[in-house]
């Protein structure tokens, strides 16, 4: 029986051209990091639904969707629509348009804490510039982030992202003394840290759910926990929804735990597949930004960048969120119990041998090493076999049509049926067999 590299290999000849064409031009030949697996990833041709179709005619039922941002699926005919007729009026002009403020009532009216919101058009932006404020505002310079904790690329909290984490990440980091990291949902030892900084504490940026470190939700305790000591020392509680953001319900995570940040940035779905990252603040918070008001040392200089708040990705966004608005019930309910059965099928498949995490639509197994058997934070994760869940995942690529991005969290758009689960559980299965 050939092995799955020998199948992929044999499957995907285009791609391996093309890939050859893309590295003299790309770095590692991808334009993201992730994007890159061996022996090289296979080039997309088009995108429709549930299925991505690569140069070679191979057809993939898709859980990467798109960096998990198609809630919908790809070209979703609600949000395409919408787009389509936007194109023929102008997709740029770099000033202000009414299609801006119809989205931000939009959002507005789903996220509380939205009171003013600013758009960039990453997520990095997004979170680079929350930061920016919660220092400017509280006149202090340190930042806390969670171990494991991804925020993008900016050098503001590009620390203690992979295991182990007291190392740096990359050179050319300039300012990591003013960046520390906590442990994920465990509060005696993540205070404990705080305080050992508390006087220069200007804030904390969370996910709700860490979504590249493992797919791993914060317990409300901890959450609660944190929020109220950060509020208690007068520092910023900032929560990272760009991948939790309107994945689980109409709006974000925090409405559902009682919990009251001053900025929350959002992204992904909300952009409803163009460019975008959103900060959304307490009105009290945002003004510091106001350089209409405030003086070049009293204010937070933020931008927004050429391509913010474009008509393009105003039109998606807005088309995505009020399908979503409309049509939250079936959607959440849907993907809820698709993702539901996901995590207790692959549970019983590999038994013993995983944990699976997630919640709503997403979902990742961890295959257990080094005497981990929870896994409740990045360490626990990063301890598990990479390896094997690495070759999970080619293989269903290569042999069942299957594609996620190997080694990371799969996610359920509306488009996904039952049948595409009963797929993914039966490939599993296969795959399950050849560990023994």
């Amino acid at each position: 029986m050939s092995s799955a590299l020998e199948i992929y290999k044999s499957n995907t000849k285009k791609s391996a051209k093309i890939f050859e064409r893309s590295k003299k031009f790309h770095i590692n030949g991808v334009s993201h990091n992730i994007r890159f697996f061996e022996p090289y990833p296979f080039v997309t041709k088009s995108a429709k639904g549930k299925h991505l179709i690569d140069v070679d005619g191979n057809r993939y039922t898709d859980y990467w969707m798109g960096h998990w941002s198609l809630i919908l699926g790809h070209a979703a005919p609600k949000v395409a629509d919408k787009v389509k007729k936007q194109i023929q009026n102008c997709w740029m002009h770099g000033t202000v348009n009414e299609n801006t403020i119809e989205f931000s009532k939009v959002i507005q009216e789903a996220v509380p804490v939205a009171e003013k919101i600013r758009y960039v058009s990453t997520g990095t932006e997004a979170t680079m510039y929350a930061t920016r404020i919660a220092r400017a505002k509280t006149g202090k310079k340190i930042i806390a982030k969670i171990e494991g904790g991804w925020h993008g690329y900016t050098t503001d909290l590009l620390k203690a992202v992979n295991y182990p984490f007291d190392q740096s990440e990359s050179a050319g980091l300039t300012d990591e003394q003013h960046i520390i990291s906590i442990p994920y949902n465990n509060l005696e030892k993540s205070i404990s840290i705080l305080e050992s900084v508390k006087n220069d504490l200007a804030g904390i940026i969370i996910e709700p759910l860490l979504g590249g470190a493992g797919c791993i939700p914060a317990t409300k305790e901890y959450l609660t926990g944190i929020q109220e000591y950060v509020h208690r020392i007068n520092a910023l509680f900032i929560l990272d929804e760009i991948v939790t953001g309107f994945r689980f319900r109409f709006g974000c995570l925090y409405n559902t735990m009682d919990l009251d940040p001053d900025i929350v940035t959002l992204g992904k779905i909300v952009g409803g597949g163009f460019p975008i990252g959103v900060i959304c603040g307490k009105e009290e918070i945002m003004k510091i930004t106001d350089t209409n008001s405030n003086s070049r040392l009293d204010r937070s200089y933020i931008g927004g960048g050429t391509f913010s708040a474009n008509p393009m990705t105003m039109t998606s966004g807005r088309a995505m969120l009020k399908f979503l608005k409309k049509n939250s019930g079936p959607v959440y309910k849907k993907i809820g119990k698709l993702g539901e059965e996901a995590r207790s099928g692959l549970s019983k498949i590999f038994q013993d041998r995983v944990v699976v995490t997630g919640m709503g639509s997403l979902f990742m197994p961890h295959f257990l090493a080094n005497g981990v058997t929870q896994i409740t934070n990045a360490e626990e994760a990063s301890k598990c076999d990479t390896n094997i869940i690495k070759k999970y995942h080619f293989e269903l690529i290569a042999k069942e049509g299957i594609f996620f991005i190997p080694g990371k969290l799969g996610a359920i758009s509306y488009v996904h049926s039952q049948s595409d689960i009963t797929n993914l559980l039966e490939a599993s299965k296969r795959f399950a067999v050849s560990l023994k």
